[in-house]
């Protein structure tokens, strides 16, 4: 069986991105914590960005992950909090995440997942972006609770969506991806871009006790 520590996430680079070129794809950034996942014949192993054991921190993310069947399959993705409007909440994910288990009254969690790494036992690392998206899209076809596959938008979208529902809802900001993009485990790659909405993420937030193994970021 891999190990998921092998895999450690592929991050984003933030740096001035213009809108527009082609062979890039724009995802709607979350605002939670990176995750990973390993599911393999209903065993689930979940792992925080810095490498920690997070499976019993979200127990009804990893009962539902196990009803995945098959595998080796890794997934990345982000868990979050979502609120009604389907926006993410960085400070109920923080109070729900801080207790690491679940609790009376704890907010449910949406593992929002837009990569895969494994299918099948098969590494799909090789694999430019849409193609690992086209897989990742068959696999979640019929997502079980607690699982959203996240969408993309073509290049010449960019800026629309960026104005029309970033801004106005109060969104994180977007990930530009180039299309052919391979993934590298722990690289920060240039080619994916964090494109911040202004003000989005004030800058004591991390000054607030979150550990460095539930540090979020991608």
């Amino acid at each position: 069986m891999p190990r998921l520590v092998d895999y450690p996430p592929m991050l984003l680079e933030e740096r001035p991105f213009a809108f527009g070129e082609p062979d890039w794809i724009y995802e709607i950034k979350f605002d939670g914590y990176r995750l990973m996942a390993l599911v393999d014949g209903g065993h689930v192993e979940l792992r925080s960005r810095q490498g920690a054991d997070a499976t019993r921190w979200f127990p009804e993310l990893a009962d539902s992950l196990a009803t995945l069947g098959g595998g080796p399959t890794i997934l990345d993705g982000e868990v979050c909090v979502l609120d009604e409007a389907g926006r993410s909440d960085f400070d109920r994910l923080h109070d729900r995440a801080r207790r690491r288990r679940w609790y009376a009254g704890a907010d449910a969690v949406t593992f929002c997942v837009f990569d895969l790494l494994m299918a099948g036992g098969d590494e799909l690392l090789q694999l430019p972006l849409l193609r690992r998206k086209t897989s990742l899209g068959r696999l979640l076809k019929s997502p079980p609770a607690h699982v959203m596959p996240v969408g993309h938008f073509a290049a010449g979208e960019g800026a629309q969506i960026f104005q029309q529902a970033v801004v106005p809802l109060g969104l994180e900001g977007l990930c530009a991806k180039r299309t052919r993009s391979l993934y590298v485990p722990g690289a920060r790659s240039p080619d994916w871009i964090k494109i911040k909405r202004a003000g989005a993420v004030p800058p004591e937030r991390f000054r607030r006790g979150v550990k460095p193994a539930l540090a979020s970021g991608v």
